[in-house]
């Protein structure tokens, strides 16, 4: 990274922030927004100094907010000896670069402080690379005509003479190597990571993956169902990594259950692209565990945006059971009311529970073990010469723990998730018959 110096000729000293609150007219959610900024903030390791709220109804195309709030925040910035400015809003190359020459300081967005608190907290080798790789695509956004002294032309001293070439197409080449480099390694670890991945789905052991939004206590909730020890605190982020632990005590048996990282508001679409190790065990899973902060007078919202995420990097159709955590914290009175509800089919929807306590994680586990029965194929499949594809799909998943050819074709044995199952039948529509025929007719 030593070649990549030249981007970051900017002032880094220090950590002293002023935030800069963005909100629209009739924006309810403007104060909930602004606090978890601040969360955000230092939990990158940020001295909040002051917040400056900013409506911003139309944005401003040289500053995003209007340019007397932009000399409002630069009289703040001189009062609070601020050297850092952060920003809750995505800004563009220019608009950042306009804020820094205006106000004097470092300006960070909310895409840069959030990949900011990823880096610091990434643990594996895997989520390094990645975190890495999402920085240097932001990066190289701030590449155009955010950096005037890298339009300089090289040469003229010795050593220097070359091509002709600028600063900003060296460094801009210099970027796209190291994102090619880490790509290709990245894409290596993820080969080994499908291998164990498969490896598990031989061994068919239900699947489980908790998913919530940030801090909504995942991973504490993972160290008391697994006696497990990931890494849990109260900030936003504690967790990056997926860590997976066997999960016992469940009526159906054994199954892996899986630590994710937390969702959040705006979540980079770099860092969506690429955290696929934590985020496919939420596609891959039999069951998720949608961890929800029940004392949190927004969890409805939050909820939502949990469910949008979860759609966009294709996991929004696996089946999801509510977990509904803090409720010690919701009573109010340190006491727990843990309890089960039920959908019409008089299946567990929503688990109450507080995993700080304990309460309600024998509830949890039975309501688990009662959804992982009723929600895989076990059975044997017919399947003749002319549905190979069908056949080479199935196996792909990890759904076939064995098999037998005559002359008549194959005959498989299946033990895998309806909800893995069923999209086969849209996606393979010249076999559709023989899995309709398996997920009608198969026992659980």
């Amino acid at each position: 990274m030593q070649e990549l110096n030249s981007f970051f000729e900017r002032n880094r000293k220090g950590e002293r922030a002023l935030l800069v609150t963005p909100y629209a007219r009739g924006d309810g959610d403007a104060q909930r927004r602004a606090d978890e900024f601040t969360e955000l903030a230092k939990s990158a390791g940020a001295q909040v100094l002051d917040r400056v709220s900013a409506r911003v109804d139309v944005p401003n195309p040289r500053f995003y907010i209007g340019s007397g709030k932009a000399d409002e925040v630069l009289e703040r910035v001189r009062a609070l000896d601020a050297d850092l400015v952060l920003v809750d809003h995505a800004l563009t190359p220019v608009q950042e670069r306009n804020l820094e020459k205006h106000l004097g300081v470092r300006v960070v967005d909310r895409a840069g402080l959030i990949l900011d608190i990823f880096a610091q907290r990434a643990r594996s080798h895997e989520g390094k690379l990645e975190v890495e790789l999402a920085q240097l695509k932001h990066m190289a956004t701030r590449l155009v005509r955010g950096w005037t002294h890298l339009e300089r032309q090289r040469g003229g001293a010795i050593g220097l003479r070359g091509p002709g070439e600028t600063q900003l197409e060296t460094d801009r080449r210099l970027l796209q190597k190291r994102v090619d480099k880490l790509q290709e390694r990245i894409d290596k670890v993820g080969v080994q990571r499908d291998q164990q991945r498969r490896a598990r789905l031989r061994n068919t052991l239900p699947r489980v993956a908790l998913v919530g939004y940030t801090n909504a206590g995942k991973s504490t909730l993972f160290n008391a169902l697994t006696q497990g020890n990931a890494y849990a605190a109260d900030q936003l982020f504690a967790t990056l990594d997926p860590t997976v632990h066997r999960l016992e005590g469940l009526s159906c048996g054994p199954a892996v259950l899986a630590d994710t990282v937390g969702f959040i508001r705006e979540l980079p679409h770099d860092l969506i692209a690429a955290f696929r190790a934590t985020l496919t065990e939420a596609r891959d899973a039999d069951l998720l565990l949608h961890v929800v902060d029940a004392a949190d007078p927004e969890r409805d919202e939050l909820i939502t945006v949990v469910d949008e995420v979860l759609h966009e990097i294709g996991a929004g159709e696996v089946p999801q059971l509510l977990v509904f955590n803090k409720v010690d914290v919701l009573n109010g009175d340190g006491q727990s009311r843990s309890r089960i509800d039920r959908d019409a089919e008089n299946s567990p929807s929503r688990v109450w529970i507080s995993a700080t306590t304990g309460e309600g994680l024998d509830s949890l586990r039975g309501a688990v073990g009662e959804r992982l029965s009723g929600g895989r194929v076990r059975s044997e499949l017919r399947l003749p010469h002319e549905a190979g594809r069908l056949r080479a799909k199935l196996i792909e998943l990890g759904a076939v723990t064995g098999e037998h050819y005559d002359e008549h074709g194959w005959t498989l044995a299946i033990d895998a998730p309806r909800a893995m199952l069923a999209p086969l039948a849209g996606e393979l529509r010249s076999d559709a018959r023989y899995l309709k025929t398996l997920l009608e007719h198969a026992p659980d």
